[in-house]
């Protein structure tokens, strides 16, 4: 489950930061099916696959964050018998993934009297707390019209726009990343989800950035969406990923590189507002 688990994420095949995080603290449930003659061995066990699962995506903050906390939080309990190391793994293991899910849950919930009715968004990516308030906001009875870029190479916006398709209330079209100028001059707001935001900087999908920064021409707010646990202070270096160029092209590249970042950085003043489980907050 754990290997499966690390290619998961290396082939990004699951695209919500929070649903990584999950899926990630999850794998961890892997050991306790296994058998170890100490409780030293099994913590080693535990810190060996909980660094393999870390290294998977260096980037997400809160795979980061979730899978180091049940590892030291089992750690530093020093059990005395593999047993207890188990049962601590596991009660460790659901306190983090109810944490994470309730917080995408709320975070949500905080966004949905920030939504107008009738309101035309844009959206770039695919996030599950951005599904989930749209989802509570037509629940609601509002009504939304929301344009979705491709987020290319991987054409991560056209699943973001078949799981719109099925609300009732949401009228989406799926853009072109580059057409996002084109449209935004018809909307009322930008809301994406987030990585994470270290200090003054959001890291997202690589796209983010540009869109950011056209809005904030044309006087369209940029709100993100996430868990507070996203919003790092200190003791975090965001690492990009580079993809693999096949991505972008499956033939050669000959006579010239092929650059497939997948991530940018948007500063945080282009940013009107961030929504998390704790609250609002403008910039």
């Amino acid at each position: 489950m754990i290997d499966e688990t690390v290619e998961e994420i290396q082939d990004m095949q699951t695209h919500s930061s929070s649903v990584v995080a999950v899926n990630a603290t999850r794998a961890l449930e892997d050991l306790l099916d296994r058998e170890f003659a100490t409780a030293e061995e099994y913590v080693r066990a535990l810190e060996r696959n909980g660094s393999v699962l870390r290294r998977a995506n260096p980037s997400h903050a809160s795979l980061q964050n979730a899978v180091r906390e049940v590892v030291t939080n089992v750690t530093d309990a020093d059990p005395e018998t593999v047993e207890e190391a188990k049962e601590l793994t596991q009660e460790q293991i659901d306190t983090v993934v109810s944490r994470v899910e309730s917080a995408k849950d709320r975070a949500a919930e905080n966004a949905v009297e920030h939504l107008a009715d009738g309101a035309t968004l844009l959206t770039h990516d695919y996030s599950s707390t951005v599904l989930e308030a749209l989802e509570q906001a037509t629940a609601a009875g509002k009504t939304f019209e929301v344009y979705v870029t491709e987020a290319r190479p991987r054409y991560i916006g056209r699943k973001t726009v078949r799981q719109l398709a099925d609300l009732d209330g949401v009228e989406p079209t799926l853009i072109t990343d580059s057409a996002n100028g084109y449209y935004l001059k018809e909307c009322d707001r930008v809301i994406v989800g987030m990585d994470c935001i270290v200090e003054d900087t959001l890291y997202n999908r690589v796209g983010t950035f540009p869109i950011a920064t056209t809005a904030n021409e044309l006087d369209v707010p940029v709100t993100v969406l996430g868990s507070a646990s996203k919003l790092i202070t200190e003791g975090f270096v965001f690492e990009n990923e580079f993809r693999s160029a096949s991505e972008v092209m499956p033939e050669p590249a000959e006579g010239f590189d092929v650059r497939n970042p997948a991530y940018d950085a948007t500063p945080v003043s282009l940013l009107e507002s961030v929504i998390t489980d704790e609250g609002r907050q403008t910039f």
